[in-house]
């Protein structure tokens, strides 16, 4: 049985080797290629995604408005974003919803196709109704019976409209909202140096 796997490995591997004379750029270029797929990442702050810090949301999304409001909301100190916008049932759905999510979040503002005003798609809103429901469960098991159905065929957010990201929605609804500056992309000793070499050349270049 070993002896067969390690006959296909070596079959594997002698068709998938590239010639010899191309083997040295084959693999230049995808050193390159992979070098710049790490960068991208790191520039991304793709890491910090599978975090639940709501400052993730403001990497590179139009979303300081939600961000702030949210922020200044009474949900800041009980839900961060994840806890309203992502499945909470299951991990392997909560995983797949935020990976489908951020690809097409990532998509849409790289093509700079972001529309002005930031309205959920109906996945988005399913989920939302299912997490205030499921945060909410204790007070909406009070409600008496006949009044469970009509709950059932309409929206937490169409009666709770400020709840908690406030009822305007444009990019430029808040333009004075303080959010978290993002931090740049090279290391702290780098700045230093620029700052430095910077000071430096200014005083030389000073009139004598």
């Amino acid at each position: 049985m070993i002896f067969r796997i390690q006959k296909f490995l070596r079959a594997f591997l002698s068709a998938a080797l590239p010639p010899p004379a191309w083997r040295i750029p084959v693999i230049l270029l995808l050193g390159v290629f992979s070098g710049i797929g790490i960068l991208v990442l790191y520039a991304a702050n793709a890491f910090s995604y599978v975090s639940d810090n709501p400052r993730v949301c403001i990497n590179c999304h139009i979303m300081v408005p939600q961000y702030d409001s949210w922020l200044h909301s009474a949900h800041a100190k009980a839900a961060t974003c994840n806890d309203c916008h992502v499945p909470q049932d299951n991990f392997f759905r909560q995983y797949a919803f935020k990976a489908r999510d951020g690809m097409r979040h990532a998509a849409i503002f790289t093509l700079r196709r972001e529309p002005q005003a930031i309205i959920m798609h109906q996945a988005g809103r399913d989920v939302v109704q299912q997490n205030c429901v499921r945060c909410h469960n204790t007070l909406l098991s009070q409600i008496p019976a006949h009044s469970q159905e009509q709950l059932q065929q309409r929206r937490c957010w169409e009666c709770h409209r400020s709840t908690p990201h406030g009822r305007v929605r444009s990019l430029s609804s808040a333009p004075y909202s303080r959010a978290p500056l993002l931090e740049g992309l090279l290391p702290e000793r780098l700045r230093k140096f620029f700052k430095n070499n910077q000071s430096q050349l200014s005083i030389s270049e000073r009139p004598q």
